[in-house]
């Protein structure tokens, strides 16, 4: 562990601020007002320009993803705005670069950081806490539904630049020896019932992901975190933010990514629906795609126990921890059941 990261949250705080505020010199204009807004994978730190643009600057966690990865990520949201969907737009540093590398001697450790533009906007909710109470569900998930098919459409026409790179949601990210998330099954706290369930599961997905197939029609560029926060409502619009995770997946794992911090939800159903429903007007599913609905869900679940075990002491895994395996174990009872 290096030095950074022995250090308390609000110490890492102050000292990426520091480097925020340096940072901020690579791109043109005068800033001020420099705040966090989040700080998970990413520190997300909020600025404004001396000409009334609010911009995110976004520090990259050290070792998570590549600069060629980082930059495919940003290369594929440009194309994503150029083709008409709303998503944040990159400022690009001053020579024109998509991102920047700094080192901080009091951070010790290199960190790549880029610029987007501030979109406006609520967010639909809280990966914690569900979607707002009061929120339009009908409209909300079928907008959603049909953002995701729109993405998806474009990924499978967009001729990718010749150095993309990405990770990969599949069949070896999600189950292999080496999740890209982590060994789910290693995680601490799972007691041996709960582990041999979700080994059976894993076994089972194994097969079924083979039968089910990957085709330009089910599998491609997703944004692989569809979650409420970061679903911005304004008005009749509805943008999405947060390409962190994007990388190649089935198309299904994105909508069960979007319904996961929703299944204890009283309108679930509803939910579940407007979603789909939104999703196959644009992109019309098949039986088969949503018979694959409760894998997804399964796949999904396991995947975050991946997240906390490879983040076992962080605040976040430590908060999230009884209720993400209660949810994966309840998931993949729920498939093995439906597989019977």
């Amino acid at each position: 562990m290096s030095e950074f990261h022995s250090l308390s949250h609000d110490q890492q705080v102050a000292k990426l601020h520091e480097l925020a505020q340096r940072a901020l010199q690579h791109w043109d204009g005068e800033f001020q007002t420099v705040e966090l807004v989040k700080y998970r994978e990413n520190a997300v730190f909020s600025a404004w320009r001396a000409d009334g643009q609010r911009v995110a600057l976004r520090i990259h966690r050290n070792g998570y993803h590549s600069e060629a990865a980082l930059r495919s990520e940003l290369q594929w949201m440009e194309a994503l705005g150029a083709h008409g969907i709303t998503v944040p737009q990159l400022i690009r540093a001053r020579d024109d670069r998509h991102l920047i590398e700094v080192l901080h001697e009091d951070i010790g450790e290199p960190r790549h950081i880029d610029m987007l533009a501030w979109l406006p906007g609520a967010t639909a909710g809280t990966s914690e806490h569900g979607v707002q109470a009061d929120a339009a569900i009908d409209f909300l998930f079928a907008e959603a539904g049909a953002l995701a098919a729109r993405i998806h459409r474009h990924a499978s026409q967009w001729q990718q630049p010749d150095e993309f790179v990405r990770h990969a949601w599949d069949e070896d990210g999600l189950i292999g020896a080496e999740p890209f998330w982590g060994r789910f099954w290693e995680l601490e706290g799972l007691s041996d019932a709960q582990r041999n369930l979700l080994l059976r599961a894993r076994r089972t997905a194994r097969s079924d992901l083979r039968r089910y197939g990957r085709t330009l029609d089910n599998f491609g560029m997703i944004h692989a975190d569809l979650v409420p926060e970061n679903l911005l409502i304004e008005g009749a619009r509805l943008r999405l933010i947060d390409f962190d995770d994007a990388g190649f997946g089935w198309h299904m794992f994105e909508l069960a990514t979007a319904l996961y911090f929703c299944l204890d939800d009283p309108r679930y159903a509803q939910i579940e629906q407007a979603l789909l429903d939104g999703y196959h007007a644009v992109k019309p599913l098949s039986a088969a795609d949503r018979a694959a609905l409760p894998l997804f869900l399964m796949l999904r679940g396991t995947t975050y126990l991946g997240w906390i075990h490879t983040r076992q002491g962080t605040q976040t895994a430590r908060e999230m921890a009884p209720m993400l395996i209660e949810r994966a174990c309840q998931l993949a009872e729920a498939y093995l059941h439906h597989q019977a």
